[in-house]
C-alpha cells in the first residue's frame, strides 16, 4: 500500500512537471513579458525625452545672453518645450492612439524649436565658441541620437508584442489569459521627412 502511494505521488509529481513544462514551452507568458519589454523601453523614451527638456532652460540661458534680439526663437523654444512637457503619456495610454499622438506632435514641435534655435545660432560666431554654449549644444546633440535609440528600440519592442498579439497562438492565449492586453502605438514619420531637404547656397 505504501509503495502504491509514493509509486502515485511520484506520477502526480512528474505530471505536474510535464504540464508546466509543457506550459511554459507554448509561450503564455510571452504577451505578460513582451508587454512589459515594451513599456520598460517606453520608460527610456521619456527618460530621453525629458533629458532634453533638462537640457533646453541651461541652453535657452546662454543663447540669451549673446542674442538678445532673437528672443522669438527663445520663446518658441520655451513654449514648445512647455507644452511637451506638458503632454503626458505613460505606459498605461500608450495604447491610446491620440493621446500618443498629441505626444509625438508636442515632441515634433520641440524638435523644429531647437532646430530653429541652432540655425540661429549660426550667426553669432562668438557664442559657437562659448565654451557653456558648445557643452550644452554637444549634450544636447548626444540626447537627440539617445532620443532616436530609444524610439527605435521602444518600435522593436511594440513590434514583438503587438506581433504576439496577432499570431496564433498568442492571439489565443491573450484573449483567454490576458484580455486587457491592446495593441500598443509606435512612433511615426513627421509629415514631410519622406522629402530630401532643400539646399540654398
Amino acid at each position: 500500500m505504501m509503495a502504491m502511494a509514493l509509486s502515485n505521488r511520484v506520477r502526480v509529481a512528474l505530471t505536474g512537471l510535464i504540464l508546466a513544462f509543457g506550459l511554459s514551452a507554448c509561450g503564455i507568458n510571452n504577451v505578460p513579458t513582451l508587454e512589459e519589454q515594451a513599456k520598460s523601453s517606453w520608460s527610456e523614451v521619456q527618460n530621453q525625452y525629458q533629458r532634453r527638456a533638462d537640457l533646453i532652460p541651461n541652453l535657452v540661458e546662454t543663447v540669451k545672453g549673446f542674442a538678445q534680439q532673437e528672443r522669438e526663437v527663445l520663446i518658441q523654444v520655451t513654449e514648445a518645450r512647455a507644452k511637451a512637457s506638458a503632454v503626458k503619456v505613460d505606459a498605461s495610454t500608450i495604447t491610446d492612439p491620440e493621446k500618443f499622438r498629441q505626444f509625438q506632435e508636442a515632441q515634433n514641435q520641440l524638435s523644429g524649436a531647437l532646430g530653429r534655435l541652432l540655425v540661429t545660432v549660426e550667426r553669432y560666431p562668438e557664442l559657437k565658441s562659448n565654451a557653456n554654449f558648445l557643452a550644452l549644444q554637444s549634450q544636447l546633440e548626444g540626447t537627440e541620437n539617445r532620443i532616436a535609440v530609444a524610439r527605435r528600440d521602444y518600435i522593436e519592442t511594440v513590434r514583438a508584442y503587438n506581433t504576439e498579439l496577432r499570431t496564433i497562438p498568442g492571439r489565443w492565449i491573450a484573449a483567454i489569459l490576458y484580455p486587457q492586453a491592446k495593441p500598443m502605438e509606435t512612433f511615426a514619420a513627421v509629415a514631410g521627412s519622406d522629402r530630401p531637404p532643400a539646399v540654398k547656397f
